[in-house]
């Protein structure tokens, strides 16, 4: 079985702006006569490749481990797109992964430079897709992605964001992208990966 880590390396990683970047410190070094090496870490819960929980955008929605675990973990379909994906997109695409496996059209990956309109949003929240992920630090605009956040996150649709899929192709695959479990938080770094069937 084949396993594509689909995960940004975390210091090196695309950083939203803004947002702050991630940063290490060593904290004890073996070399410099500790008895082992101790580093510190800081960073945003949205820095790298993560998943948006819903209290990202909206005020009663759920915190990282409120979220079921089986939303990260299952059969998803990845699907090419180049910019911005429109309704009529979205309802091809949903119906593209239903005929491939119906359990898959649960999770929907982008792979390419694409992005989500208000109206695609508005179509995948009403199909009841638990998982929605792309290779950009963001679903929506990068200039404006406050709508289509809060219809998606609104309809408790899990954000993976910052995939990296270029030696994936299109079709259907195991998906594990299972976030750290920080208590509270709107959003957490994942180790994405995903398996051939």
């Amino acid at each position: 079985m084949k396993i594509y880590d689909i995960t940004q390396e975390l210091f090196s990683c695309v950083v939203f702006p803004g947002d702050p970047k991630p940063e290490k410190e060593a904290v004890l070094r073996i070399a410099q006569g500790d008895n082992c090496n101790l580093t510190k870490v800081s960073l945003c819960a949205h820095n790298g490749t993560h998943i948006d929980a819903p209290w990202h955008f909206c005020w009663d929605g759920k915190t990282v481990e409120q979220i079921s675990l089986e939303k990260f973990i299952g059969k998803c379909y990845v699907a090419e797109a180049v910019g911005e994906l429109k309704a009529e997109d979205a309802e091809n695409l949903l119906q593209k992964a239903k005929n491939a496996d119906p359990e898959a059209a649960k999770r929907l990956l982008m792979k390419g430079n694409a992005f989500i309109s208000a109206d695609a949003a508005k179509v995948l929240s009403k199909a009841g897709i638990w998982l929605f992920g792309n290779e950009s630090q963001t679903v929506g605009p990068e200039d404006a992605p406050a709508e289509v956040h809060r219809i998606m996150l609104g309809a408790e649709i899990v954000l993976l964001e910052g995939i990296r899929l270029g030696e994936v192709s299109e079709g259907v695959y195991l998906l594990n992208a299972a976030p750290i479990n920080l208590g509270g938080c709107d959003g957490a770094p994942c180790r994405a990966v995903l398996m051939e069937l």
